[in-house]
């Protein structure tokens, strides 16, 4: 277990922003988990997780306590169960799977971070999300004082959200468990239309996993979603806002904004959510019909050239630089389309 102190946080992240913690812990092993977190706990001292540092922004300031790096490292696979530690490379697991000629989580490829951050979040993409394959999650729970497995059902997962990201101080997760697919080698079941243009497929149809995730991987490319020391486009959080979802008023007081704006033959993305009549519409389309293109902005913090839905790191920005230009996009979406747009990475030391 390696500890320094006054200690850069800002190379941990894939921002590359923030300033340092006071101390900062690398641990190796579910037990170093453990033990610094209980220590944090015991003494009153403020701590924060960071794992792969792919949703995460921290302030200039940085974090007066103890920044506890999981680091983690364990792959088990038996069957088509799958046992991740928390410190795990996500992408790199995604490949192994593949590899194994399982289905399940290919279409989550070239997602940085590390594998204890995706039931935290419940991440998705190209029409999976890991809510579909996590059976447990292993975790400590500050709270009782003791690691506990939580079974999918108790893990509250819905649209990027769990209840782990709700109640952030009270767990931290040791592992992860995922029950996969023996598909032969074929992919689960295309479910996202662009996946599916991309393949030359309908949705619905399967592909060989390793063609769906080389597919996935050059989506994401072609969006700056994959991480590029060369490319700033990449110096990101991937996507920095959620896409909204609407009630049905919500989402007719939104049409109406959009015809007054665009025009009345102009129709925004919407997918329906459950049967309770509430929509999910595109962040990136709102941003975009905002005024806010690719590559907008003059100073060291701009949107990517590549994505609007990222905000990225020239290589000379500061946080606050950063979140001044989301401030601006917020602003600018709700003055255009009176939707206001939720930030997606967790932020430290600072809000918008």
């Amino acid at each position: 277990m390696q500890e320094l102190h006054d200690a850069p946080l800002a190379p941990l992240t894939t921002f590359r922003l923030g300033g340092p913690a006071a101390r900062l812990v690398t641990a190796t092993t579910d037990d170093e988990v453990v033990a610094v977190v209980r220590e944090a706990d015991e003494t009153g001292t403020p701590l924060l997780v960071i794992g792969g540092g792919s949703n995460l922004v921290i302030g200039d300031k940085g974090f007066d306590g103890t920044a506890l790096r999981i680091a983690t490292r364990g792959f088990a696979l038996d069957g088509t169960r799958l046992e991740l530690a928390a410190g795990e490379v996500w992408t790199d697991a995604v490949a192994r799977t593949v590899e194994a000629g399982l289905a399940g989580i290919e279409c989550l490829a070239g997602i940085p971070g590390s594998a204890g951050a995706t039931p935290i979040q419940n991440v998705g993409a190209y029409g999976q999300e890991v809510s579909a394959t996590i059976t447990e999650v292993v975790a400590y729970d500050r709270r009782a004082g003791e690691t506990v497995t939580i079974p999918n059902a108790a893990c509250d997962f819905s649209y990027r959200h769990s209840r782990f990201k709700a109640d952030p101080d009270r767990f931290v997760v040791l592992r992860v468990r995922f029950e996969l697919e023996d598909a032969r080698g074929m992919s689960a079941p295309i479910k996202y239309a662009e996946t599916a243009r991309a393949l030359g497929v309908e949705p619905g149809d399967r592909v060989p996993a390793a063609t769906a995730r080389e597919t996935v991987l050059g989506l994401r490319a072609g969006k700056g979603m994959v991480l590029d020391p060369e490319d700033h486009d990449t110096w990101s959080a991937g996507s920095f806002f959620t896409n909204p979802i609407l009630e049905r008023e919500q989402y007719e007081e939104f049409l109406g904004r959009v015809r007054d704006r665009l025009g009345p033959d102009v129709t925004p993305p919407a997918f329906p959510v459950g049967d309770n009549g509430r929509v999910k519409t595109s962040a990136a389309w709102l941003i975009d019909k905002a005024g806010f293109t690719k590559g907008y902005g003059t100073g060291p913090a701009r949107i990517s050239t590549k994505h609007t839905l990222a905000l990225t790191n020239r290589g000379e920005a500061t946080t606050e630089d950063l979140l001044a230009l989301a401030r601006e996009v917020v602003a600018g979406v709700q003055d255009a389309f009176g939707v206001t747009l939720v930030n997606e990475p967790v932020t430290v030391g600072v809000s918008l």
